[in-house]
């Protein structure tokens, strides 16, 4: 297969995949309680990638300082993303879910100006806010259904401002020559790992029945989101990240229709109007990065 066309079907893969992810959990959320959907999810997902590094391809254990990068990276990316994330799920439609993490580019970029000290110009500002109108545009008509809470949705932009701020510590750290499939599951156990004392403490056993929507969204959310659209996107990323990113664009189309296919989302003129307004706000923030890129040099 041609390295272009190659390179095409992954990323078409990854958003299908990626968008897939809030109805994966709204799936296994019907079965049991969001904390115990997440950590086994991290679980399996984390067995499944550590064995196939450590003693199928040989790889080697982290080494010192990169213990402590792990864990901060997993707590970060998983414990309070992923934690916030599938709690918010129990508030909001799967569509609004999609949404959210496909606009994360939006809110890294916000957050490197207080973390990075990168210039914070006036696209990005508008990007945000646009993002976030069309979060509540598509959310509006749900309110009165109690099919979106404005927790749920508060819940939600919080957890993409943990998941921009583990991006941001992930690039700015030194990795050596790890390789990703070690990385992934270490920072995806170390992660689990940190969310068990609040399963413990929240666990109420008549919640969780373990039937088969439990299993059905729990191992897509591993195995295909957590192990194959993270893959996918790594090799994305790092063959040409600026192209990688705009892959994000299809995800929001993907995750509504996913969402009405699978559970029953109902698309209206605002679900169309909200996911247009986060698109342009996504459009506009690569347009900050066009504009601001270095000049090329002869």
């Amino acid at each position: 297969m041609h390295k272009k066309e190659s390179w095409f079907l992954a990323g078409l893969l990854f958003a299908i995949l990626w968008a897939s992810a809030s109805t994966a959990t709204k799936i296994a959320l019907k079965e049991a309680q969001p904390l115990v959907v997440a950590v086994s999810r991290f679980g399996v997902a984390s067995v499944i990638m550590l064995f196939t590094s450590h003693f199928i391809l040989k790889n080697r254990l982290p080494r010192n300082e990169e213990w402590k990068q792990l864990a901060v990276y997993g707590l970060l990316n998983i414990t309070i993303y992923l934690g916030l994330y599938v709690v918010a799920m129990k508030e909001v439609t799967a569509g609004i879910g999609a949404l959210t993490v496909a606009a994360s580019p939006v809110f890294i970029s916000f957050l490197s100006f207080f973390v990075l000290n990168k210039p914070l110009s006036a696209i990005i500002l508008t990007a945000i806010f646009i993002c976030i109108a069309g979060f509540v545009v598509v959310a509006w008509p749900l309110f009165d259904g109690a099919t979106v809470t404005v927790r749920g949705l508060a819940l939600l932009i919080l957890s993409m401002f943990s998941y921009s701020v583990g991006t941001i510590y992930f690039a700015s750290k030194e990795w050596n020559d790890m390789h990703l499939l070690t990385l992934n599951g270490w920072q995806t156990l170390l992660g689990g790992i940190f969310m068990m004392p609040f399963v413990f403490f929240t666990y109420k056993s008549n919640a969780n029945h373990f039937g088969g929507d439990f299993w059905i969204g729990t191992l897509w959310l591993a195995v295909l989101v957590s192990i194959g659209a993270v893959m996918l996107w790594l090799r994305l990323i790092k063959e040409d990240a600026v192209k990688a990113g705009l892959w994000l664009f299809l995800c929001p189309i993907f995750g509504i229709i996913i969402a009405a296919i699978l559970v029953g989302d109902k698309i209206s003129l605002y679900t169309i109007l909200g996911v247009a307004m986060v698109l342009g706000g996504l459009g506009i923030s690569h347009l900050d990065k066009k504009l601001n890129a270095p000049a090329k040099t002869d």
